[in-house]
């Protein structure tokens, strides 16, 4: 009985911890999700500023075949200077896969993006994809690499 008793503590103590285990991962996914949503509402808003916190300092963006080096050089040489001279951007068709493994979480985006430009109020409309790798640290979870790539839409 002694032992039978123990076979059923143990199987349940296992059916917990994965249990927790699964609530921690969706948990986690959850909040990556929320973490590219903020960046994406940045864009959206055509302000990118307040969005260092999200990107760790180390950090590695890739766009569109080029190397932009870390998130804070790209924000100060090209997304800033890039969101100035649009009158809109805005997302549509959205869609986020993240997958979660310990403290690392691999993202994939994708959706359709349309600019307005200040200039002339001519549209640029393109079908895009995000890769990102995040890092969970000290229970902040933050990117550490973005590639990012569009085409025309058809």
């Amino acid at each position: 009985m002694k032992k039978f008793l123990s076979i059923v503590f143990a199987v349940c103590l296992l059916s917990l911890q994965q249990l927790f285990a699964q609530t921690t991962v969706q948990s986690d996914a959850q909040q990556i999700k929320l973490v590219l949503s903020n960046y994406k509402a940045a864009v959206e808003a055509l302000d990118a500023s307040k969005t260092l916190h999200l990107f760790a300092p180390d950090s590695r963006v890739f766009e569109s075949g080029g190397v932009e080096g870390t998130y804070a050089n790209y924000l100060d040489h090209h997304l800033a200077p890039e969101l100035k001279a649009f009158k809109s951007f805005n997302y549509s068709d959205y869609k986020v896969d993240v997958q979660v493994d310990g403290s690392y979480a691999f993202a994939t985006e994708t959706y359709i993006y349309t600019i307005v430009l200040a200039k002339d109020g001519s549209t640029i409309k393109k079908k895009g994809v995000a890769t990102s790798t995040l890092k969970k640290d000290n229970g902040t979870w933050q990117i550490v690499r973005l590639h990012s790539s569009s085409r025309n839409t058809k």
